[in-house]
């Protein structure tokens, strides 16, 4: 069992920046997705990062201003949020996929889910 926990949420203005965080023992073996879920609406694919950070994928509505990475010393993914948007206001989820190679879009392929942080970006 690997439990996944989220932290770096809050609040912030638009144009503004936060950093997420996901920690979990073990989180090395695994490739890791960040999905997000804005109130009313679906949970939605961010980006996601393979096991050694070599290989990286990111939804286009965040290119260019999110940057996954991670730190297997520390067993922690990161989610670098830039230029942030009132549209990026969402519960922030990261996900644990045992094909540690793969970078995968979709929620069902991974086995392991954090609790969530909350990011909510003011106008």
């Amino acid at each position: 069992q690997v439990q996944l926990v989220e932290s770096g949420g809050g609040l912030v203005q638009a144009g503004g920046s936060l950093r997420l965080a996901c920690e979990a023992s073990g989180l090395s073996r695994y490739a890791v997705g960040w999905f997000r879920q804005a109130p009313g609406k679906e949970r939605e694919f961010v980006g996601a990062i393979n096991w050694n950070g070599g290989s990286l994928r990111y939804t286009d509505s965040v290119k260019g201003r999110f940057t996954i990475s991670r730190d297997n010393a520390k067993s922690t993914v990161y989610l670098q949020c830039n230029s942030l948007k009132p549209e990026d206001t969402a519960d922030y989820y990261c996900a644990a996929d045992r094909s540690y190679s793969r970078r995968s879009d979709r929620a069902d392929d991974y086995e392991y889910w954090g609790q969530g942080t909350q990011v909510t970006v003011s106008s």
